[in-house]
């Protein structure tokens, strides 16, 4: 039953991709949301690029610190408790 499912299901997509593509590629003159492509909005775009990346990982980079901070004081804080799970018996 799922085999004959997909078998007829893929054709119909692909047939749908293939009536549509030219109506997607058409709309707007083939210059997409943000209008024409110049030099200068590349450039911009690059420059976003170079900023945003290594603001991401000094971020990212913080965020690790700060996560790292906390297990050590975690491990650290049980340490202190000499495994208080693990006392007592039975």
């Amino acid at each position: 039953m799922r085999n004959r499912l997909f078998a007829t299901l893929l054709p119909l997509a692909l047939l749908a991709l293939l009536v549509l593509a030219p109506a997607a590629s058409a709309y707007n003159d083939g210059r997409g949301f943000y209008g024409p492509t110049d030099d200068k909005v590349v450039t911009d775009a690059g420059f976003i690029l170079i900023i945003f990346f290594p603001l991401f990982v000094f971020t990212m980079s913080m965020l690790q610190k700060k996560l790292d901070k906390r297990k050590e004081a975690r491990k650290a804080g049980e340490k202190l408790l000499g495994g208080a799970n693990w006392r007592g018996g039975w």
